[in-house]
C-alpha cells in the first residue's frame, strides 16, 4: 500500500528507527505526550476574539479549536491534531514555527516547544528578525543621536544608548513590553515623557491601523490590539474610530526629567519594502537639544531614565 505524501507519516530515522527525542523509546514518548499536553494549554488560552474569530453560541471548547489553529497556522488539521494526540509523528521545525506563531507563543514557550519537539528552531531570537551586525553597528554610531529599529507593528527590535534611555528605561522591560504603541498606551514614564500624548496616540493608532491592513489575518496583530483593548480606554476610544494616517516625519518634543525638554526631528529609513522594518533616528533641532542629548547618551544606562 501506498501512503498518501499529503498526510502525517510515521517518524522514522535512519534504518526505520525512530529520531532521537531521547535516549530511549520511553523518553521519546514522554515528550511526545508533553508535547500534546503543552500544546492543548497553550490552545485553551486563546479567545476566539484575540485572533478575529467568532464565538458562536454552541462553542464548548476551552479556547480555540484544533482546526481554528490549524487554519491559522496553515497546517493539516489531521496533523495537528495527532500531534495534540501524541502520536508518532514527525515535527518539522518550519511547522513547529507555524504552529508557535498560531498559538501567539513568547520567547520562553517557543523556547520550549521547540526542545520538547527535538528540533532546532530556524529563527532563535526572533524578536530581532531584520536586524544584522552592519545595522547594529550603525545604530552606536549614530549616538548621541536616538536610533530604533522598528517594525510597522511597532515592536522595538533593536535600539542605542540614548534611545534605550530616552522615555524609559527599555533594557529594564520584558521584550514582550518593548513596543510603542503599548508603551504609549500604558507605561506611566514613557507616557510622561511624550510632550502631546493625546496626539501621539492619535497619529500611532493610526499609523498602526493603516499598516494593519496588509496583516489583518496575523495572530500577532490581532492579539496586540486585543491586548491593548483590555489594558487601555483611550485605545479603545480612538481605535473605534478607524483614523488612517501615512507616515510622516516631524518635529517631536520630549521632556527627560534629568536632561530636560529635547526636540527632536523624527527620521525614518526603511530597511526593506515600505511598509516593513524602518532604523528610526532622531536629530536636534538647536544646539540646546544637542547638548542635552549628548549628556544623556553619557550617562549610565541605569541612570538615563530616572
Amino acid at each position: 500500500m501506498t501512503l498518501d505524501p499529503s498526510l502525517p507519516q510515521p517518524a522514522t530515522g535512519p534504518g526505520g528507527a525512530a529520531p532521537p527525542y531521547g535516549t530511549a523509546p520511553r523518553d521519546h514518548a514522554a515528550r511526545r505526550a508533553e508535547l500534546a499536553a503543552f500544546l492543548r494549554s497553550r490552545r485553551e488560552r486563546i479567545t476566539p476574539e484575540q485572533v478575529g474569530l467568532p464565538r458562536g453560541a454552541r462553542r464548548r471548547t476551552p479556547g480555540l479549536r484544533r482546526e481554528e489553529v490549524a487554519h491559522l497556522g496553515a497546517v493539516g488539521v489531521t496533523w495537528y491534531t495527532w500531534l495534540e494526540q501524541a502520536r508518532d509523528i514527525h515535527v518539522s521545525p518550519q511547522v513547529l514555527d507555524a504552529v508557535a506563531r498560531a498559538l501567539m507563543l513568547d520567547r520562553a514557550e517557543r523556547s520550549h516547544l521547540f526542545a520538547l519537539a527535538g528540533a532546532v528552531d530556524p529563527m532563535p531570537g526572533r524578536e530581532c528578525t531584520g536586524v544584522t551586525r552592519e545595522l547594529r553597528q550603525l545604530l552606536e554610531q549614530l549616538t548621541p543621536f536616538p536610533a530604533v529599529v522598528q517594525n510597522s507593528r511597532f515592536d522595538i527590535l533593536a535600539y542605542n544608548r540614548t534611545y534605550g534611555g530616552l522615555q524609559c528605561d527599555l533594557d529594564a522591560l520584558p521584550e514582550e513590553d518593548r513596543n510603542c504603541m503599548w508603551l504609549a498606551f500604558t507605561h506611566p514614564e514613557w507616557r510622561a515623557s511624550v510632550g502631546d500624548l493625546e496626539g501621539a496616540m492619535r497619529v500611532m493608532a493610526a499609523k498602526f491601523r493603516a499598516s494593519m491592513a496588509e496583516h489583518v489575518a496575523e495572530p500577532a496583530w490581532k492579539a496586540l490590539v486585543a491586548r491593548l483593548t483590555e489594558a487601555s480606554p483611550e485605545f479603545r476610544e480612538i481605535w473605534a474610530q478607524h483614523e488612517v494616517v501615512r507616515p510622516v516625519s516631524s518635529v517631536k518634543l520630549f521632556r527627560h526629567p534629568r536632561v530636560g525638554a529635547l526636540e527632536l526631528t523624527a527620521t525614518s529609513l526603511w530597511t526593506g519594502p515600505n511598509p516593513g522594518p524602518k532604523l528610526l533616528f532622531y536629530t536636534p533641532v538647536d544646539e540646546t537639544s544637542r547638548e542635552r542629548l549628548e549628556q544623556l547618551a553619557a550617562e549610565p544606562a541605569a541612570l538615563a531614565a530616572v
